[in-house]
């Protein structure tokens, strides 16, 4: 028997028991269920608040049932007063949502508590800490938005990029001190935007997974950077040389920062949308400040190359102008969930990059971690805290 009538059989059987346990699930969801006995005690009500948009003269909130039994809203009150509600009529379901007006004559830049009252006298309350005017998605509001993204993702990593020659004129010693820094400065910004991703998944109520999605997000583009980069790799080896490594390790962390430059725009359009962030000059100057590292960051691996200065300017894009489209998605979908999701993919393609730059750490005795590499790494964690103070969020 050959091997092609043997692979079909396998695939055969295999297609046969994913239907076969397909079918017993379905069967098991509609009958199985009915065969167990009804949970005993009080309903479980969860009710996460997933978009708030403040409209002169009233206030518009998108909730959403996050627990297994359906939530009604029975009353809603602003800061102990009770207000005219308008939606909300019948019972949310499990995972439903539901668009809720409330009349209420809100003022610009004070601080307003939600508390939502249902049906079984649970209160489930939700923080306005500064209300202002929604942004409408027009030309003025996308045009301001693609200046934020520019100001804190564009201008900063092509300052960084403008270092690249006075790095060519340091030795192999210096370049490994540089890819160290390099490493501290990824690996704070990963941390970072944990930290940032599991926040903003709990504030969603878990209804989507809440920190697991940062983590499937991670994860996801890591193995998805890890294929580019086998491909990339493929190519290499019908050329091999060096400098073709060294743009092909530049590309990879400019698209690892620009994925968190994405994460950070939508951080700052969705805080935008929400009036929680002071967008003056201290803010943009602090984001400058700290993501021209970034920049220094993607040309260290170029320093014995001179690339032309159209890839250099297309590197410097790759990193910086995904904070634009990160301001936008941010400002006008403001999704927790969503949120955490693209910063567990910025997290995912950071650490990918990080382990493209572990082997050119190597010094001549075959160690990663040498005095020189510490140095720089610790240099590069000490550059992104310091640097990170300046930004008043």
């Amino acid at each position: 028997m050959d091997t092609s009538v043997d692979t079909k059989r396998t695939w055969m059987s295999a297609v046969g028991a994913a239907l076969l346990i397909g079918v017993a699930l379905v069967v098991l969801a509609m009958v199985g269920g009915r065969t167990l006995p009804e949970r005993a005690g009080p309903p479980i009500e969860q009710l996460a608040v997933e978009h708030t948009e403040l409209v002169p003269g009233y206030i518009e909130v998108t909730v959403r049932n996050t627990g297994p039994d359906p939530v009604q809203v029975a009353q809603v009150f602003v800061n102990d007063s009770y207000v005219d509600l308008t939606g909300g009529e019948q019972p949310i379901s499990h995972l439903d949502s539901e668009v809720l007006r409330l009349d209420y004559p809100w003022q610009d830049g004070q601080p307003y508590l939600l508390s939502f009252l249902t049906s079984t006298g649970l209160v489930i309350e939700h923080e306005i800490p500064a209300a202002v005017t929604t942004p409408q998605a027009d030309a003025g509001f996308f045009g301001l938005m693609a200046l934020i993204g520019t100001y804190v993702g564009i201008i900063p990593v092509v300052l960084g990029m403008l270092f690249l020659p006075v790095l060519r004129r340091i030795g192999p010693g210096g370049i490994r001190v540089l890819l160290g820094l390099t490493v501290g400065l990824l690996a704070f910004l990963a941390v970072d935007a944990t930290i940032e991703g599991v926040e903003l998944s709990e504030r969603g109520g878990g209804a989507f997974g809440g920190p697991a999605l940062l983590v499937l997000g991670a994860v996801l583009a890591f193995l998805a950077l890890t294929a580019l980069d086998r491909y990339l790799g493929s190519r290499r080896a019908v050329s091999e040389t060096q400098a073709s490594s060294g743009i092909r390790l530049a590309f990879m962390i400019a698209l690892g920062i620009g994925l968190h430059n994405l994460g950070e725009g939508l951080a700052i359009g969705a805080a935008y949308a929400v009036g929680e962030l002071a967008l003056g000059a201290t803010l943009v100057v602090g984001f400058t400040i700290q993501n021209t590292t970034e920049g220094l960051a993607v040309v260290a691996p170029l320093t014995r190359r001179r690339p032309p200065l159209l890839q250099l300017l297309g590197l410097g894009l790759l990193a910086g102008t995904p904070a634009i489209l990160g301001a936008l998605i941010g400002a006008s979908v403001n999704n927790a969930e969503l949120s955490a999701l693209l910063l567990g993919i910025g997290v995912g393609a950071i650490a990918q990059v990080i382990i493209q730059i572990a082997p050119a750490l190597r010094d001549s005795a075959g160690r990663v971690l040498s005095p020189a590499t510490i140095g720089g790494i610790t240099a590069g964690l000490l550059t992104m805290y310091v640097t990170g103070l300046l930004v008043v969020a």
